[in-house]
């Protein structure tokens, strides 16, 4: 059933943008959500494909002339790489399973950035096999590797990963962008400088300019303003000293999104209009010219699209609180438990009553922290056979989810205009069990 409304009635800074009303029900593309959970079953991942495409031109029109490389690790797959390709997007992958898939679905090789902190010999010759647009390099050792893989006459273009020394990120674990940590050389400690310097001296390598990632879910514009100062001013060292201007300077990603209601997104459009202005101040301050930009954004081009869709097993109350069992958890979404992330939980499927109560969504693996939400309001006459729906799903679920205790991970299937197509299908037991080589193995 197909159905549409003039207006939103949630809140569209969470749900995806095509969210309405059917009844009782939410409605995402079209279709209600009770019915996409009783054909595809549940858990269930729901990507919303129209706001996938409407948030990259949202993108290019903020950033003219920026080039656009979407983070594959947030989350991929065959169906999604033709839409980005479209878009005008290229992509950002880390590892050979990105790449290979990268390719195997059509996206051109030059609009390919590989990253990684360790990437392997057979990544490399992956890399330069599939004819990558640029390789980031992240430490001294990976140069001399690199170079002595390309092939005569052969020159590869490659990018040096630095630190600017600025904390940035909703919380420790994903911040990138300061000392001490396992990505990147710093500028302050001169590693990055030694690494630039080994590069150039490479004839087989290229080196098109600098790359530094601050960190994830970063909300306003103020830490990459600041990183743009000192890496302007490095830039500016490195003519200055050795006499080379590089041409490209990549800001990678970390662009926050609202996972619940009253949280702010950053704002791509006013980050667009102050990092360009940044840029080009600091440039004249130097007197450099502007280098091109690159920018790699992936959760906020997929998170705010998905819905995990969850059925409801269990209500068990103890002395202190309301557990809310579902068929899914920790192992389909690891954000909660690894990061202490939040997200908003709403009945869906039919109405509920009045009154709610607080309760605490779980999981359905054994573990205790196995928590998908804690202390959020349901209605209190939730009951096991209820359907929970959780937005801004559409990143870093699916792409971390692990088949703990032998539970298959779910389906992913994106809805436009009424109609559905499955881009992942649910994990079988055969599926894993096809894996295990038995006591003859």
């Amino acid at each position: 059933m197909f159905v549409t409304f003039a207006e939103p009635v949630v809140d569209v800074a969470v749900w995806p943008r095509s969210t309405r009303a059917h009844g009782a029900d939410l409605a995402v593309g079209g279709l209600p959500m009770a019915e996409l959970a009783e054909r595809f079953g549940t858990p269930l991942y729901v990507l919303d494909e129209q706001h996938v495409r409407d948030t990259c031109r949202a993108y290019r029109r903020a950033l003219p002339g920026v080039e656009i490389a979407y983070a594959a690790k947030a989350f991929l797959c065959r169906g999604l790489v033709g839409p980005l390709r479209e878009e005008g997007f290229g992509l950002d992958v880390c590892s050979a399973g990105e790449l290979a898939l990268a390719a195997l679905a059509g996206m051109p090789g030059e609009r390919i950035i590989l990253h990684g902190n360790a990437k392997s010999p057979d990544e490399l010759r992956a890399a330069l096999r599939l004819g990558v647009g640029r390789i980031v390099l992240d430490n001294p050792a990976e140069v001399a590797r690199l170079a002595a893989l390309v092939a005569p006459r052969e020159r590869q273009r490659v990018m040096v990963r630095v630190v600017p020394g600025i904390e940035a990120g909703a919380h420790h674990a994903i911040r990138t962008g300061g000392e001490d940590q396992k990505f990147g050389l710093s500028i302050a400690r001169g590693d990055a400088e030694d690494a630039v310097l080994r590069t150039v001296a490479q004839p087989h390598l290229e080196l098109t300019g600098l790359h530094c990632h601050l960190g994830s879910q970063i909300g306003s514009v103020r830490p990459w303003s600041a990183a743009i100062a000192t890496l302007v001013r490095f830039l500016a060292g490195l003519r200055d000293r050795h006499g080379m201007v590089l041409p490209e300077l990549n800001l990678g990603g970390g662009h926050g999104i609202a996972y619940r209601t009253g949280e702010h997104a950053l704002d791509i459009e006013s980050f667009g209009i102050d990092v360009r202005r940044q840029l080009a101040r600091q440039c004249a301050l130097y007197r450099l010219p502007v280098p091109r930009l690159i920018i790699e954004p992936g959760r906020a081009i997929t998170g705010p699209a998905g819905v995990a869709l969850y059925r409801v097993l269990v209500v068990k109350r103890t002395a202190r609180r309301v557990f809310v069992a579902v068929d899914g958890g920790m192992a389909d979404n690891p954000r909660p438990a690894l990061y202490g992330a939040r997200t908003t939980v709403r009945l869906v499927g039919r109405r509920g009553a009045a009154r709610t109560r607080r309760v605490t969504v779980v999981g359905r693996y054994c573990e205790s922290g196995d928590v998908l939400a804690a202390d959020v309001d349901l209605p209190e006459d939730i009951h096991p056979g209820d359907l929970v729906a959780m937005p801004a799903a559409g990143a870093y679920q699916q792409s971390m989810a692990s088949t703990y205790n032998l539970v298959g991970r779910p389906p992913v299937v994106a809805v436009r205009d009424g109609g559905t197509r499955v881009l992942l299908r649910r994990e079988t037991f055969e599926d894993l069990l096809a894996r295990d080589r038995g006591a003859e193995g």
